[in-house]
C-alpha cells in the first residue's frame, strides 16, 4: 500500500495557476480542501515567499493535496522550487512540515515550502492569500 503525505501549496502550485506544474500536482495528488497556516506571506517576483511566524493571527491560505510518496512527486516538485537533491542554504525555499487547519477546522501535518531567504526588502501580501492578491493585479 503506497505511503501518502500532505502538501500545502499557496502560490503558483495552486490549480488555479493553470501553468504546467499546478497541473502536474493536480494529475500526481489529490486536492483535500483548502487551508492554511501561521505565517506570512511576501511577494518575492511573479510568485510568492511564505514563513513561519509566531503570530497565531497571521495566516497564509492555500491548497491541500494528498501525495502518494511511492512516485516521485516530491522530487519533482522540489527541482521546481529550487531544491536540490541536497538541500542547502543558499535554495531559494526549503521543505518544511507544519501544522495546517483545514477549512472545516481539521488540523493536520503537511509539507510546505517556506522561502529560505531573507524577506525584509519584500512586500508583504497582508492577506495571507495569494491567489486573492493576484486578483487584485499585485
Amino acid at each position: 500500500m503506497p505511503k501518502s503525505e500532505y502538501l500545502l501549496v499557496y502560490g503558483t502550485l495552486q490549480k488555479e495557476s493553470q501553468n504546467s506544474m499546478s497541473k502536474y500536482l493536480a494529475a500526481h495528488g489529490q486536492f483535500v480542501a483548502r487551508g492554511c497556516f501561521q505565517g506570512k506571506l511576501y511577494q518575492v517576483s511573479w510568485f510568492p515567499g511564505a514563513v513561519v511566524s509566531s503570530n497565531i493571527l497571521e495566516k497564509v491560505y492555500g491548497s491541500i493535496f494528498k501525495i502518494d510518496t511511492s512516485e516521485n512527486v516530491f522530487k519533482v516538485l522540489d527541482a521546481y522550487e529550487g531544491i536540490g537533491r541536497v538541500p542547502k542554504a543558499s535554495d531559494l525555499f526549503k521543505r518544511e512540515s507544519v501544522h495546517a487547519m483545514l477549512d472545516d477546522g481539521t488540523t493536520i501535518e503537511t509539507w510546505v515550502y517556506l522561502y529560505n531567504r531573507s524577506v525584509n526588502h519584500l512586500k508583504r501580501i497582508s492577506s495571507g492569500d495569494f491567489l486573492k492578491f493576484s486578483d487584485e493585479g499585485f
